[in-house]
């Protein structure tokens, strides 16, 4: 479950406390990830004990010592880091950091921009970058950026992801829509059910 707290830019951002309220309430199988876009260690450290996630989103890159030391400083806590795929250089990105954290998310953000754009732009990203980043790093990949019921299937079978993420792709008038999610949700199990079905 994410719970994105203050970013640049984007929908679907909550307040810390709101982010605290819903992570103490989510059952220990399910993880809670805090979108942070805080770069400093000190900082995401912070942010992460004031909301009790599980699991920490790194939206924005950081040096590689942060990796380090929020291994050290936050035992137990996941550490996903976005890579936002804006060409094939996004493959050496991801080979660089995919040792030191627990998955990879690949998104469509712009973090090159002066407001960056670091989640919830609507937009697709090449999957063929993505689909080579997925085979040749050894964490899981998650897989965002402009996911709808119309494409999802076409992304799912394009990169293979261990996961996925949306946002805008569920949303209307910045709120979560049901009915979007629904059917977002059936295209996902029609991919599933298609793939075993083909399977040997």
């Amino acid at each position: 479950m994410g719970l994105g707290a203050a970013m640049p830019t984007g929908p679907g951002v909550i307040d810390e406390p709101a982010i605290a309220e819903v992570a103490r309430g989510v059952p220990p199988p399910i993880a809670t990830f805090l979108l942070t876009s805080a770069v400093t260690a000190d900082e995401i450290v912070d942010q992460q004990r004031r909301c009790g996630t599980s699991t920490v989103q790194l939206v924005a890159g950081v040096d590689p010592c942060v990796h380090e030391q929020l291994r050290k400083r936050m035992p137990g806590i996941g550490l996903v880091q976005v890579i936002h795929v804006m060409g094939a250089g996004s493959l050496h990105e991801a080979l660089e950091v995919s040792p030191r954290v627990d998955a990879i998310l690949l998104d469509s953000g712009n973090p090159t921009l002066a407001v960056k754009e670091l989640g919830g732009t609507g937009r697709v990203h090449d999957w063929s970058v993505s689909r080579t980043i997925r085979e040749q790093v050894d964490v899981p990949v998650f897989l965002a950026g402009g996911l709808t019921v119309a494409n999802v299937g076409d992304a799912i079978e394009a990169v293979g992801p261990f996961a996925l993420d949306l946002c805008s792709g569920v949303r209307t008038n910045d709120e979560l829509d049901r009915a979007k999610l629904g059917a977002f949700m059936a295209s996902v199990r029609k991919v599933e059910v298609g793939s075993s079905r083909s399977s040997p």
